[in-house]
């Protein structure tokens, strides 16, 4: 017999999904305005010079810029995703785990955060410069601001709150399949 879910866990995973993906937008906003459109140009603004800062960037593909010009099969393929995690949560009834319905909070903030911005919903139009794209057509990316750098080996891909969002939302996801003690976990496989 399926036991009810916890009104506990509707208000963890809208808390979490709606409050980081507001501050990953806020902080996207407040970057683009501050610093401006990447381009040659471009203002960093270092908190460790040469290690880390904020620089403007925009990713019109996903993960490492993988798939780059597919900005609306990867917006698809996000709203299929978050779909599939709130079904999965709610109706299937996954979110009787706390942890899981954490971990998926997570993700789904990542989720909505880039999304609104591969929707092209901050108004955003490319400037004069941008290979492949036509100066005053909408920007269908990525908004990404946050910059690291190992000094003198790599130049990490600038990021932004939904990417951290997702990235820990995932670990969390992998921690609770691999250690986790119960239905969810391989730690119940005999």
């Amino acid at each position: 017999m399926n036991k009810a879910i916890p009104l506990s866990r509707y208000i963890v995973f809208f808390t979490l999904a709606v409050g980081i993906c507001a501050a990953d937008l806020a902080t996207k906003s407040l970057a683009f305005a501050r610093l401006g459109m990447p381009g040659p140009d471009s203002k960093i603004w270092w908190l460790w010079k040469g290690v880390f800062g904020f620089q403007t960037s925009l990713n019109t593909g996903g993960l490492f810029g993988l798939g780059q010009g597919f900005a609306l099969l990867l917006a698809a393929m996000s709203i299929c995703a978050a779909v599939g995690i709130v079904v999965w949560l709610f109706p299937v009834g996954a979110a009787r785990d706390r942890v899981l319905t954490i971990a998926l909070g997570l993700v789904a903030a990542g989720i909505f955060g880039n999304l609104y911005d591969r929707l092209g919903l901050p108004g955003l139009k490319w400037p004069v410069g941008y290979p492949d794209q036509q100066p005053g057509d909408t920007v269908y990316a990525v908004r990404d601001f946050i910059l690291m750098i190992e000094i003198g080996r790599w130049h990490w891909p600038n990021y932004n709150l939904a990417d951290c969002s997702l990235v820990c939302g995932a670990a969390l996801l992998v921690w609770h399949t691999l250690f986790a003690k119960g239905e969810g976990g391989m730690m119940n496989v005999e």
